[in-house]
């Protein structure tokens, strides 16, 4: 499943999930797609539109791993929608260079249980610390993931569901997002071993650091060799994703910052409007 977001890296990443894809990303064979069962997740009920609320129980520095993940949960349930300032670096480590690009995300479910989400990138800041304006978007809606490219002038319309057939976005193993969020915790055991590391001075403030890698032979294990998440810890929202793939040629992370949980988005989040004259337009269709 995850196979069909080759052109996106939420390397989600996060948030998400969230990061975005700049690269293409060949994603682990056989994850569960739950075919007989989509398991899509359920609209939640009415909900205030409030920054990322405080959790239950405010995590503390000597929080174990399993308190964590339990957090991240809890954090999941009656996710409705979220917007979030959003940066992805990419680090190519043969050439020790990172292109960073900022924008804003979106994530809404949509009563019936179908969910959306686009990414829109504006800057684009070059290995030499310079920054360039650079727009690049990707919606995900319905059956289709478009990019939209400003700087080639390129829009690429791919299928990446059958006619019919519904994911849960944040699920491990259906969505582009390799996050804990939302998910059991016997369910991220199974795909990961989960461990605390220590605090560091440059931590994103008051954050938790936990690394997720992948159990040998699962399918994760062919796409990521760790994925390190630092959860807040007063909202359990995940604040910094970083991924680094099996051969640790690149690392991705992912930052969100002023995060809504649960804000009254509407299409034109999600709307890119006409296409420019004179663009070029790739369709592709379905491919399992």
């Amino acid at each position: 499943m995850i196979q069909r977001y080759r052109a996106m890296n939420f390397g989600l990443s996060v948030f998400l999930l969230v990061g975005c894809a700049s690269a293409q990303t060949n994603a682990p064979n056989g994850a569960s797609r739950s075919q007989n069962n989509p398991a899509p997740v359920a609209p939640a009920g009415p909900g205030p539109t409030t920054p990322a609320p405080q959790a239950q129980n405010a995590l503390s520095a000597d929080t174990p791993v399993e308190r964590i993940l339990d957090a991240l949960h809890e954090r999941g349930k009656d996710l409705r929608s979220f917007s979030a300032d959003v940066t992805l670096a990419e680090t190519v480590a043969a050439a020790g260079a990172t292109t960073t690009r900022t924008g804003k995300a979106f994530y809404q479910v949509r009563p019936g249980g179908d969910a959306r989400m686009s990414v829109d990138f504006k800057m684009l800041t070059n290995e030499n610390g310079e920054n360039r304006p650079r727009r690049l978007v990707y919606v995900l809606d319905g059956r289709n993931l478009i990019e939209r490219n400003y700087d080639t002038k390129t829009q690429i319309t791919r299928q990446v569901l059958k006619p019919g057939e519904k994911i849960n976005l944040l699920k491990l193993g259906e969505g582009p997002f390799p996050l804990p969020i939302g998910q059991e915790r016997a369910e991220v055991l199974k795909q990961f071993n989960v461990q605390k590391a220590e605090a560091k001075t440059d931590d994103p403030p008051d954050s938790l650091h936990i690394i997720l890698t992948p159990v040998p032979n699962t399918p994760f294990a062919k796409q990521f060799q760790t994925i390190d998440v630092w959860v807040d810890r007063n909202t359990a929202w995940p604040k910094k994703i970083s991924t680094t793939d099996p051969n640790q040629t690149t690392e991705r992370t992912t930052e969100l910052k002023n995060v809504e949980v649960n804000p009254e988005l509407t299409d034109k989040e999600f709307d890119l409007g006409p296409l420019p004259a004179g663009w070029n337009e790739q369709n592709e269709q379905f491919q399992q």
